[in-house]
């Protein structure tokens, strides 16, 4: 409950304009700014024209709780001020209002700021006791036109603020739409600029190609001229040389064959970067290759106090025997993997081995030595060209930094992975993995589209001896494009990928003519997805000969509904003909 400050009686229109004058003197008294006096006043002038329009008095009461000025209107002789104007005018100049008594109470709240509420109630009451009595209509009037102006002089100045804000606002647009405009073309230009520095790029790597392939091929002749020349003076049939000269010579000889090793290295990475590296692959025995390594490099090993031993697994031997793989350029790797090893290690052994691994499909050679090792910030440097690891034992080696780089290449030409595991003093170990088949592919092309790069490389390899051809997709646009460009005869489909997921590249193949009847297998993170009418696999542990068989269901369901196609076809042209 509050405190009553003040009653007063609507009963003609003289009494209107003396409650609209209470009104706002008491919101003046309890601390309410100018407009909200003029609200307040407003919102009783209009509750009480109501109550005379319907032919019935009310009276009016004002009371103060705590920080909120509550006017209770009770109009008499049950007129009902429901939807009517006034009372909706007024619900919109005050804070609250609600309709009570059979819609014939009337309560107005205005809520009065806590920093205005100074006035004790006693101090309110006396102050409206002293109040002089109701002006005539007349002056009433005049009053409300100096409100009426003074609102008028507020909007105007209120307009003029939001006309200088505007003006800011639409010269902050024009400022940043003039800045954005310099920046597009600031970024216009920086592709233009990127766009031809990478026109200069590869034209500067073709010409850095080029050159290497011109070079190693014109210098090529004069060392094997000079080589040939030092054996020469070197062979039995020769004149006799001082010990120094022969010295010189065998230098001279030295030199020229490091030199020839050089160019053809240099030769060799030209080649793989230029993308003309083309496996000629052959069936080869991998028990003579790792003993041929073995004896070839083996009187360089122990020289220099290193043993060099070779072991093939039985599993290699009686499984497979011989894998079908380029022999040049797996030999060309483990050569260049054992020589490193043999250079870098000064005491110990370097070990070369060989294993199946059955899930993979792989020959896994393994190249391990007690060498000095390669701290872990220089393991994948390596592989750049021309890197080579520092250290003192670097100073008593020669090499180019090449060795490396074009093995990997190599490895990647021939499907497999190379991959360096090392520490430092305890030595280092290459791991060599190379898909091996001894069949002729079952399929033609396989496209996979996965956004994992990570697996698509690992189907890359699974895939090794089964089809002849794999393409690769990181997306569904990307797969669709492929599929119109070069129709595989079956898709690996992730179902979870960007820009076109696997589901929507699937019903976009069975929405075209073309591509409708090319098989399809999905992987996906769960095993099984209900209503999938192709077949599905785990994409976690999936193994080859999963994927194989999988792939091979998807193919014979393919050639057997085209059978089914033919004979109804065949079928319909019977019935055709014994018709006619």
């Amino acid at each position: 409950m509050g405190e009553v400050l003040t009653r007063a009686e609507i009963c003609s229109d003289q009494d209107v304009f003396a409650v609209r004058q209470l009104g706002r003197r008491i919101a003046e008294i309890v601390g309410l700014e100018s407009q909200d006096q003029i609200r307040v006043a407003t919102a009783l002038s209009e509750i009480g024209r109501e109550a005379l329009g319907r032919g019935a008095g009310s009276t009016v009461v004002f009371d103060l709780r705590e920080d909120r000025l509550v006017i209770t209107v009770d109009c008499l002789d049950g007129a009902d001020l429901r939807e009517s104007e006034g009372v909706k005018l007024a619900g919109r100049l005050v804070d609250e209002i609600a309709l009570s008594a059979g819609d014939r109470r009337v309560t107005l709240v205005k809520r009065v700021p806590e920093h205005r509420r100074r006035r004790s109630l006693d101090g309110i009451r006396a102050e409206l006791a002293h109040l002089s009595p109701p002006t005539a209509a007349l002056d009433v009037l005049r009053e409300q036109n100096r409100e009426l102006a003074g609102t008028l002089e507020e909007v105007l100045r209120l307009n003029a603020e939001l006309t200088e804000t505007n003006q800011g606002v639409l010269a902050l647009y024009n400022q940043l739409s003039a800045e954005l405009e310099e920046t597009n073309r600031g970024v216009v230009a920086l592709y233009a600029e990127l766009d031809e520095k990478s026109s200069q790029l590869r034209q500067a790597a073709e010409a850095r190609q080029r050159f290497w392939a011109n070079v190693s091929h014109e210098l090529r002749l004069p060392l094997n001229s000079i080589i040939g020349l030092v054996r020469l003076l070197l062979g039995s049939g020769a004149e006799p040389l001082t010990g120094e000269q022969h010295h010189q010579v065998t230098l001279i000889g030295a030199s020229a064959e490091t030199l020839l090793a050089l160019v053809g290295e240099l030769l060799d990475l030209a080649k793989a970067e230029s993308g003309r590296l083309d496996p000629q692959p052959s069936m080869v025995d991998v028990v003579a290759l790792a003993e041929g390594l073995r004896m070839t490099l083996q009187p360089a090993g122990r020289a220099d106090g290193v043993t060099l031993s070779a072991h093939v697994s039985a599993d290699v031997s009686d499984e497979i025997g011989e894998m079908f793989v380029d022999e040049t350029m797996l030999t060309t790797i483990l050569r260049n993997l054992l020589s490193n090893a043999l250079k870098f290690t000064e005491q110990g052994e370097v070990r070369l081995t060989a294993a199946v691994d059955p899930a993979m499909a792989e020959v896994v050679f393994t190249v391990a030595d007690t060498g000095v090792g390669i701290p872990p910030e220089h393991l994948e440097r390596v592989f750049e060209e021309f890197f080579q690891v520092p250290g003192p034992l670097q100073l008593k080696t020669k090499g180019t930094g090449l060795g490396l780089p074009y093995a990997r290449r190599l490895t990647e030409a021939i499907g497999g992975t190379l991959e360096l595991a090392s520490r430092p003093g305890e030595g280092t170990t290459a791991t060599l993995r190379v898909p091996h088949r001894m069949v002729s592919p079952e399929v033609g092309r396989v496209l996979v589209a996965d956004d994992d790069a990570g697996f698509r490389a690992v189907a890359r390899r699974m895939l090794f001896g089964f089809a002849a051809a794999v393409d690769e997709a990181a997306d569904g646009v990307e797969a669709l494009n492929l599929m119109r460009e070069r129709p595989p005869e079956v898709v690996l489909v992730d179902l979870l990928m960007p820009r076109l997921d696997g589901t929507a590249l699937l019903h976009r193949m069975a929405e075209d003519d073309v591509l409708c009847g090319i098989p399809a297998v999905v992987v996906s993170v769960v095993s099984e997805q209900p209503g999938e009418p192709h077949p599905v696999l785990p994409k976690h542990g999936l193994r080859r000969d999963q994927l194989l068989e999988a792939l091979r269901e998807a193919v014979r369901d393919r050639a057997g509904r085209d059978k089914a196609v033919r004979c109804a076809r065949s079928v319909e042209g019977d019935r055709g003909g014994a018709h006619d």
